[in-house]
C-alpha cells in the first residue's frame, strides 16, 4: 500500500507539513493584447556600463536587475549599477508629438529618441522622425512612455519603460517583446475569489481593474467584477443614508440581515435589519485611521473583525454585533493592516500588513487577551518575503490560504490552522459536497489512524499530521452517516452525507483539472490543449457502485477495470458528449475514469466541461481545445 499512497499523495498534492508551503498563483504579468504580457508602471530603465545587466525602477521606487533578460531580482547593496545617470536631454529641430521628452542615445551616436504616447527615433537631429511603436494609430506596447535605454554593446537593442512595464527590441525598434513575466510590479490590492471549477483566482488591482488567473495559466487576464460594482453601489447608498460624504465609506460587508459599514475616520456602523436602520456608530477604543476591511462570520454575524490603516489599534474584534470592540494587535509588529480573514471554529485570524502576513489563534466567541502573532511571510520566495501584504483570503472550505503580496502577485499555502479543526471535504475539489460509495474524502486537520461509519470500515489511504485521505466503502448507504475518526489527537465523530452518486472532477492544488489526452496519454492543460474530434479522459470521484462490485481500499485492476453502474453523461459548453467509457482508473483507489468523444468544433479555445450521474452534476472545469 505504501507505493499506492505515495502515488495518491503526488497526484493530489497532499502535504504533511504544518509550516507554510507557499506556491505562486500565476505571476505578476497580465495579458493586455500588447506585444507581450504587461505589468505595472516602470518609470526608468538603464544598462550597466558594460551592457551585461539591465535595471528597472518601478513607480513605487523599487529597483530590479536582470542579466538574462528573463528573471528579475533586487540588486545587491554594493551593485555599482544601482543608480542610473540622468538622461541627456536634447533640443530637437522639431517634436514628433506635443510635449514629448527628447534624449540622446549612447555617446558617439547621432540618434536621438523622443517619447510620450509613442517612442520615436531620429538620426538627423529631429528633422525627421520614425515611429517605433505605432500600429494602426495605437502603441504595440501601450501608451505612456517613460524612459528609453540602448545597449552600449549593440545599438539595435533598445529597452523602453512605460506605464505597462519593460519592453525590448533586438532589431532597432522593428519588433518588441515584453520583459514582464517575472518583474515584481503588479499591485494586487484585493483577492476577490479563490480558484473553483472553471473560474480561477480573481483579484482587484490598483490600475488594471479586476483580473483572473485561469487554472493552469501563468498570466492574468482582465475580468468582470460584479461584487466590486455591488459593493461600490452599497457604499454610495449607505453614505447617503448616513449623511456622509460618498468617499468617506471605505468598506461594506454583510451576512444575513447584519450589515457593517466602515468609514475613513475609523467609525463602524451596524444594521441588524439588512441596512434599513443603523445603530449609533462606534469608534473602537484606540483605533485611528480608516477602516480598511471588515470580516464577518457568515453563520454568526455578531462575530466580526475590523482592520485599520492608522497607528493606533489596528485589528479589532466584536462578539456582539459591533456594540463593543477590543484590540487583538498588541503583539503585532507596527504597520498598517490592509486585509483580514478568519476561521471562527478554530479561532484562526490572518492579517495582511505592511510587514507581511501574520497568523494568530484567539477566541472569536468571547473577549479575551490579545494573542501572539506568527510571521508567515518569511517562507515566501525571493523578495516577496520582505514585501508588504495587501490582502488575505481563505478558500470556501477554509483549508487553503491565499495572500496578495505587493508587486509579486498572489501566493497560496495550506492554511496553518487546519491542524486545529477537524473537517471533512470532498477530495475532488475540496468542497463539502456529499459523498458517495467509493468516494475519496480528505480529512483536514488530523492524522487518521482508522475510520468507521455504520459498522463499515472506511480505508485510510494517506495519513499526515495536517491532512489524511479516506475512501467511502462501496457498501455505504445514506443519507446520514456518523463517521468515527480515530486520530493522533483523539477520537472524533463527524456527520457525513452519503448519496448513491456525487460526481466530482478531480482538480489539482493549482486549480487545473485532471484531464488526459486518450490518444497520447499526456495531461491536458494550458500547455497541451485537447484536440477537436479527439478523445478526452476525465478523472473523477464519487460515481458510486461498479459492476462487478469492488472493495474499497483496493487498487482497480490494470485489465478490465470495473464499470460504473450509474449512467454517466458529459457536457461541453452545455452540449452533450458521447461517453465511451466510465470505469475505475486502473491501478488507483477511488479514482474513476470517464472517457468522452470530443466533437468537431470551430469555436476553439476555453470551454466548460462537466459530468453528470444520477441527476447529480459535478463541478465545472475548463478545457482548452485546438484543431
Amino acid at each position: 500500500m505504501r507505493t499506492l499512497t505515495l502515488a495518491l499523495a503526488a497526484v493530489l498534492g497532499l502535504a504533511a507539513q504544518t509550516v507554510p508551503d507557499w506556491r505562486r498563483v500565476g505571476g505578476p504579468a497580465v495579458d493586455l493584447q500588447l506585444a507581450g504580457p504587461a505589468t505595472g508602471p516602470v518609470i526608468q530603465v538603464w544598462y550597466s556600463a558594460d551592457g551585461s545587466a539591465l535595471y528597472a525602477r518601478t513607480a513605487s521606487g523599487q529597483v530590479f536587475r536582470t542579466s538574462d533578460f528573463a528573471n528579475w531580482t533586487p540588486p545587491s547593496s554594493n551593485d555599482a549599477g544601482n543608480d542610473a545617470a540622468a538622461p541627456v536631454r536634447v533640443i530637437p529641430a522639431r517634436l514628433p508629438e506635443a510635449n514629448a521628452t527628447v534624449v540622446a542615445s549612447n555617446p558617439g551616436s547621432a540618434r536621438i529618441f523622443a517619447f510620450r504616447t509613442q517612442l520615436w527615433a531620429s538620426g538627423d537631429g529631429g528633422q525627421t522622425w520614425l515611429n517605433l511603436t505605432s500600429y494602426r494609430a495605437a502603441s504595440v506596447v501601450g501608451p505612456g512612455q517613460n524612459s528609453v535605454a540602448v545597449s552600449p554593446n549593440d545599438d539595435r537593442q533598445i529597452v523602453l519603460a512605460n506605464e505597462f512595464g519593460v519592453w525590448r527590441s533586438l532589431d532597432g525598434g522593428l519588433s518588441w517583446d515584453g520583459l514582464n513575466l517575472t518583474l515584481p510590479n503588479l499591485s494586487v490590492v484585493r483577492i476577490l475569489s479563490t480558484p473553483t471549477g472553471v473560474a480561477g483566482a480573481r483579484v482587484l488591482t490598483n490600475r488594471l481593474g479586476a483580473l483572473e488567473m485561469a487554472p493552469g495559466n501563468a498570466v492574468w487576464s482582465q475580468a468582470p467584477a460584479p461584487e466590486v460594482d455591488a459593493e461600490n453601489s452599497a457604499k454610495r447608498r449607505y453614505a447617503n443614508q448616513l449623511g456622509l460624504p460618498e468617499r468617506s465609506v471605505t468598506t461594506v460587508v454583510s451576512a444575513g440581515d447584519t450589515v457593517y459599514v466602515g468609514s475613513s475616520d475609523g467609525r463602524v456602523w451596524t444594521s441588524l435589519d439588512d441596512g434599513r436602520n443603523f445603530l449609533p456608530p462606534k469608534t473602537p477604543s484606540g483605533a485611528a485611521g480608516p477602516v480598511q476591511r471588515i470580516w464577518v462570520d457568515p453563520t454568526r454575524p455578531r462575530v466580526a473583525l475590523a482592520v485599520m490603516g492608522g497607528k493606533g489599534a489596528r485589528v479589532l474584534r466584536t462578539t456582539n454585533s459591533g456594540d463593543l470592540w477590543d484590540s487583538l494587535d498588541e503583539m503585532l509588529p507596527d504597520g498598517a493592516v490592509h486585509g483580514i480573514t478568519a476561521d471562527r471554529p478554530s479561532g484562526a485570524v490572518y492579517v495582511a500588513t505592511d510587514k507581511g502576513i501574520f497568523y494568530a489563534l484567539t477566541n472569536l466567541e468571547d473577549l479575551s487577551a490579545p494573542p501572539s502573532w506568527t510571521n508567515l511571510s518569511d517562507r515566501l520566495p525571493g523578495g516577496a518575503a520582505k514585501a508588504a501584504a495587501l490582502d488575505v483570503r481563505l478558500d470556501p472550505a477554509g483549508v487553503q490560504l491565499y495572500a496578495a503580496v505587493d508587486g509579486y502577485g498572489v501566493f497560496a499555502t495550506p492554511a496553518p490552522h487546519r491542524t486545529r479543526s477537524l473537517r471533512i471535504v470532498n477530495t475532488a475539489d475540496y468542497t463539502t459536497r456529499a459523498a458517495a460509495p467509493g468516494s475519496l474524502l480528505s480529512v483536514i486537520g488530523g492524522y487518521v489512524n482508522a475510520a468507521t461509519g455504520e459498522n463499515l470500515n472506511y480505508p485510510v489511504l494517506v495519513a499526515a499530521d495536517s491532512e489524511s485521505q479516506i475512501q467511502v466503502p462501496f457498501e455505504a448507504q445514506g443519507p446520514n452517516v456518523n463517521l468515527r475518526l480515530v486520530t493522533a489527537g483523539g477520537t472524533f465523530t463527524r456527520p457525513l452525507t452519503v448519496q448513491p452518486v456525487s460526481p466530482g472532477i478531480l482538480v489539482g492544488r493549482d486549480g487545473a483539472p485532471m484531464l488526459w489526452d486518450a490518444d497520447t496519454g499526456l495531461p491536458v492543460n494550458a500547455g497541451n490543449a485537447a484536440h477537436s474530434n479527439g478523445r478526452l479522459q476525465v478523472w473523477a470521484t464519487g460515481l458510486g457502485k461498479t459492476r462487478p462490485d469492488w472493495r474499497a481500499g483496493l487498487p482497480a485492476p490494470m485489465e478490465n477495470p470495473p464499470e460504473v453502474v450509474a449512467q454517466v453523461h458529459a457536457y461541453l459548453d452545455g452540449q452533450a458528449l458521447q461517453v465511451t467509457k466510465a470505469t475505475l482508473v486502473p491501478g488507483y483507489v477511488g479514482f474513476y475514469l470517464v472517457e468522452v468523444q470530443l466533437p468537431v468544433v470551430n469555436n476553439l479555445g476555453p470551454s466548460e466541461l462537466y459530468i453528470s450521474a444520477g441527476g447529480q452534476d459535478s463541478n465545472k472545469v475548463q478545457v482548452i481545445l485546438e484543431p
